[in-house]
């Protein structure tokens, strides 16, 4: 991951200005964008953190919080809040708490801000070292859960259709898939022949959740040749034993 910051406020103020400078002095590639939706999403494309600073207009910028909710969700991006304790419960009603990544009340320390900023860059490199786990899945309940559990260990992605797994695929790499077997519109088979069918992705290693557990259910997903099969009743225990068994253990095809 690089170390990219994207400061958005509705204006770039003195201490928007200040922020920005602080990180760079610590050689910390820092930019602006101010509340609007495409100048933000058209400067994202390298940034790995972002940081809002939030102020009395941040009422009227609710557009960008949908945003910045969905381009943070489960993918590899962080949010920091700069702001007061009534701004930071405006927002978090559009934005999960357990998403953000932290909140700094104004008026807040400079050095602290920076420094917590520094460590996220230096964790960005222990990251990359992680393996990444791409879960597919239309229940959005279940892929923040599942989320939630793994993201501590592995770098985790989640994306809610096969056609949006093909498309994430295509920009990124996935060191295993924890694919849904009932879907609608493209089933988890059809996905996982689409992947199969093609050689950027016909070697990366598939898991099955399925919530069936009779044995004529089973049998039809073992027929797939999934490297393993999960119950989606399996709890967080058994799940994170599952996975560190398997990456111990597998060997990428050549």
């Amino acid at each position: 991951m690089n170390n990219n910051v994207l400061v958005i406020s509705e204006k770039e103020t003195f201490i928007v200005k200040a922020i920005e400078k602080n990180l760079r002095d610590v050689g910390i590639n820092a930019s602006f964008a101010d509340t609007n939706v495409s100048i933000i999403n058209e400067r994202a494309r390298n940034v790995n953190i972002f940081v809002l600073y939030m102020d009395e207009s941040i009422k009227d910028a609710m557009k960008v919080l949908v945003y910045l909710r969905d381009t943070t969700a489960g993918k590899d991006k962080m949010l920091l809040l700069i702001g007061s304790e009534e701004e930071y419960k405006l927002v978090t009603r559009v934005i999960p708490k357990e998403e953000l990544t932290a909140w700094f009340q104004r008026p807040f320390d400079m050095h602290s801000f920076v420094n917590e900023i520094r460590a996220l860059t230096d964790l960005d490199a222990q990251e990359e070292r992680k393996k990444s786990i791409l879960i597919v899945d239309d229940d959005a309940t279940f892929l923040r859960m599942v989320h939630s559990w793994l993201r501590d260990q592995y770098r985790v992605s989640i994306v809610a259709s096969g056609m949006q797994a093909l498309t994430w695929l295509a920009k990124n790499e996935a060191d295993l898939i924890l694919l849904d077997y009932e879907m609608p519109v493209n089933s988890g088979p059809h996905v996982l022949e689409m992947l199969r069918s093609e050689t950027e992705t016909n070697k990366i290693p598939v898991m099955f959740l399925t919530g069936k557990s009779d044995r004529e259910s089973i049998r039809n997903v073992l027929a797939l040749k999934p490297e393993r099969y999960l119950l989606k009743s399996i709890g967080k225990d058994a799940l994170m034993n599952e996975l560190e068994q398997f990456f111990q253990s597998y060997v990428p095809q050549a």
